[in-house]
C-alpha cells in the first residue's frame, strides 16, 4: 500500500505507536531502494525526521525502534535533509542505539538487539559521510572509544558480521576525515595492535612461528581456500583504517617494541597477499589495500615478506622464500599492462618493490634477475618490446612526473644506483631525467650500502659494446656523414647558420640555452656565458638583426 508523506506524518503526530509503525514500515519499504528524493517535499521529510527522533526518545517496542532507525537511514542519504539528525542530542540518541554510548541509568543488556545496533550504525555512517557537523560531533562523543571497546571482543561469537563491518566502516570514515580521531586511535587506544588482533581473528590465522602465519586447518603446501565475501569485507575495512593511522610510520624511527608490532602486522599482511577472495575483482581490491598498507610499514620490518620457510611449492631463490615478492611483482605488472590510473594503482606496489630492493640484498637480486636479466638483445631500443624491462623503460618518459620518477628509481635501485649500469639497461636518453635530478649526469659510483657482486656481461653485449649508442641504448645502423665532401669554409658556414638560429630563437624566448654544471645539473646560460664561449672561439656573436639564412 502506497502512502504519501503527509499521511505518514499525520499518523506519526497521533502518537499512537502501532499506527506509526505501520506508516513507517510502508514508507521504508517504498523508499528502501530509492536513492533520489523529490525536492518539493524537503520540509515534510525534515519534519518526519524530527518526529522519528522524538519517538526514539520514548520507550518503544523493538519493532517500532527498528522502523524509526530505518527511516532515519533512508532520510540521511539526502544531504538536504540532515538538519534534524545533526544536533548533539540526535547523534547521542543514534550512538546509544548503536550501543556505543551507555544510556544514563541503564545497564548494558545481556542480549543486545543486533538488528537495531546495525541500523543505528548505518545511520551514523550516513551522517559522518554527509554532514560536517556530524563529523565534529562524532569526534566529541568519542565514538571511536565505543567501537574499540567492541573490537576488543573480536573473538566473541555474539557480534555478527554486520555489526563488525559497520563498526569498522564508521571508524574508517572518522579516521579518514578527522586527524584528531586518527591520532587518538593510533596513540591513546593503541589502534595498530588492536586492529592487527582484529585482522588476525577475522582471517582465522594461526602462528607456526613468531613471524610466520598460516591458515588454521590448512597443512603446509596446500592451496589456501578463498576467503568468503564477509571475511574480505571486514578485512579490507581493517586494512583501510590501519592505512589511515600509519600514514607517517615509515618516515620516523621506531623502537624495538614498535618494530616487533609492525613485523607482526607485516606477517599478517604477507598472508593477505598470498590469499584470494571469492572473485578476481575482490581479490585485486584486497591485494591493493594490503599493498598500500605494506608501504606504510617501517622499511626494516619488510623482511617479514621473505622470512617464512621454503616449501616445495615456494619460489626459492638462494634458499629464501620469494613468494610474496613475486606476487607483488605480478600485481605491479598487471596494473602496468592495464594502463589506467597508473599513479593510483601502480605506484604503491612499485614503491614497495623499490624500497624492499634498496634494503634487502636478496630481494634486489631476485627482482633484478627477472626485470633486468643479462643483456643479449643489443639491436633493439630498451623501450621497445613486451618484456617487463621494456614496459618500465617506457614509463621513464611518462607524462606524469611521479610515475616517471618511480619507474626510473626502481630500475636505478636494481642497478645498485650505478650510473653506467643504469645507462646500459635504459639508454642515456631515457636515464637523463633521473640522472639530472640527482646531479649524476657526469656519472657516479655505487653507494656504499650495495654489495660489490659483479655485473656479468653476455658475449653478445661484449661484442657489440663499442658500437652501442649510449643515448638510445642499442647498436645503430651507420649513418652517412652529412658534411662529407664539404670544404672547411662550407662547414663553418653551416655552423654559423646553426648559431644564428639558436641566437634568434633565444632572443624571442622560444628556447632557453642551458649549460651543464660541474655537479651534473642544468642551469640557464646568461650573457657572460656567451661572452666566454665567444672568447674561446666556440661561437661568434651576431647583431640582433641578423636573419636566419
Amino acid at each position: 500500500m502506497k502512502m504519501d508523506l503527509n499521511a505518514i506524518i499525520e499518523k506519526m503526530e497521533t502518537g499512537d505507536q502501532d499506527a506509526a509503525l505501520i506508516a513507517l514500515q510502508t514508507y521504508n519499504k517504498e523508499k528502501s531502494q530509492c536513492f533520489t528524493f523529490e525536492r518539493n517535499d524537503q520540509e515534510e521529510r525534515q519534519h518526519l525526521g524530527e518526529l522519528v527522533l522524538g519517538y526514539l526518545e520514548r520507550e518503544l517496542q523493538p519493532s517500532c525502534q527498528l522502523a524509526c532507525l530505518e527511516t532515519i537511514r533512508i532520510l540521511s542519504r539526502d544531504k538536504t535533509c540532515l538538519a534534524p539528525f545533526s544536533s548533539r542530542a540526535a547523534m547521542e540518541t543514534l550512538a546509544q542505539h548503536a550501543a556505543l554510548l551507555p544510556r544514563e541509568g541503564q545497564a548494558a543488556p545481556e542480549s543486545p538487539d543486533l538488528e537495531r545496533i546495525v541500523e543505528a550504525l548505518k545511520c551514523l555512517c550516513n551522517m559522518v559521510l554527509n554532514c560536517e557537523a556530524a563529523q565534529v560531533l562524532g569526534a566529541e562523543l568519542q565514538l571511536v572509544v565505543g567501537v574499540t571497546e567492541r573490537l576488543k571482543q573480536c573473538r566473541e561469537p555474539q557480534w555478527t558480521h554486520e555489526v563488525r563491518f559497520f563498526d569498522l566502516r564508521l571508524i574508517f570514515m572518522l579516521t579518514a576525515i578527522r586527524m584528531d580521531v586518527r591520532m587518538q586511535l593510533q596513540q591513546e587506544l593503541r589502534g595498530v595492535s588492536l586492529l592487527a588482533e582484529a585482522l588476525d581473528a577475522t582471517l582465522g590465522v594461526c602462528w607456526p612461528d613468531t613471524y610466520e602465519v598460516a591458515r588454521a586447518g590448512v597443512a603446509d603446501g596446500e592451496e589456501l581456500p578463498p576467503f568468503s565475501r564477509e571475511v574480505t569485507d571486514c578485512a579490507m575495512e581493517i586494512l583501510k583504517i590501519l592505512f589511515n593511522i600509519t600514514y607517517d610510520t615509515n618516515q620516523r624511527q621506531v623502537d624495538e617494541e614498535e618494530a616487533a608490532m609492525y613485523r607482526h602486522l607485516g606477517a599478517i599482511l604477507r598472508h593477505c597477499l598470498m590469499s584470494v577472495s571469492d572473485s578476481d575483482d575482490r581479490t585485486e581490491e584486497f591485494h591493493s589495500h594490503t599493498c598500500n598498507l605494506l608501504g606504510n610499514l617501517p622499511l626494516p620490518c619488510l623482511d617479514v615478506l621473505i622470512l617464512p620457510k621454503v616449501l616445495p611449492t615456494s619460489i626459492d631463490y638462494m634458499g629464501v622464500n620469494m613468494d610474496a615478492v613475486h606476487m607483488l611483482l605480478e600485481l605491479m605488472e598487471k596494473r602496468l599492462d592495464r594502463g589506467k590510473k597508473l599513479k593510483e594503482s601502480l605506484l604503491p606496489s612499485l614503491n614497495l618493490l623499490t624500497e624492499s630492493s634498496r634494503i634487502h640484498r636478496g630481494t634486489r637480486k631476485f627482482l633484478r634477475m627477472i626485470v633486468l636479466p643479462p643483456l643479449r638483445d643489443v639491436k633493439t631500443r630498451p623501450e621497445v618490446g613486451n618484456k617487463l624491462r621494456n614496459k618500465l623503460v617506457r614509463l621513464m618518459t611518462h607524462i606524469d612526473t611521479d610515475v616517471k620518477h618511480c619507474a626510473a628509481e626502481f630500475l636505478f635501485v636494481l642497478c645498485k644506483e650505478s650510473v653506467s649500469r643504469f645507462i646500459k639497461y635504459t639508454g642515456y636518453g631515457n636515464a637523463a631525467g633521473l640522472l639530472a635530478a640527482r646531479g649524476l649526469m657526469r656519472g657516479g659510483q655505487n653507494p656504499g650500502h650495495y654489495s660489490e657482486d659483479e655485473d656479468s656481461e653476455t658475449e653478445e653485449y661484449k661484442e657489440a659494446k663499442s658500437q652501442i649508442n649510449p643515448v638510445t641504448g642499442r647498436v645503430e645502423a651507420e649513418q652517412p656523414n652529412p658534411m662529407e665532401g664539404m670544404t672547411e669554409e662550407q662547414k663553418e658556414l653551416e655552423a654559423m647558420k646553426l648559431v644564428n638560429m639558436f641566437d634568434k630563437l633565444s632572443r624571442k624566448s622560444l628556447i632557453q640555452p642551458m649549460k651543464l654544471g660541474p655537479d651534473g645539473t642544468m642551469s640557464k646560460m646568461d650573457p657572460e656565458d656567451f661572452k666566454k664561449l665567444s672568447q674561446q672561439g666556440q661561437i661568434t656573436q651576431h647583431d640582433s638583426d641578423s636573419e636566419v639564412e
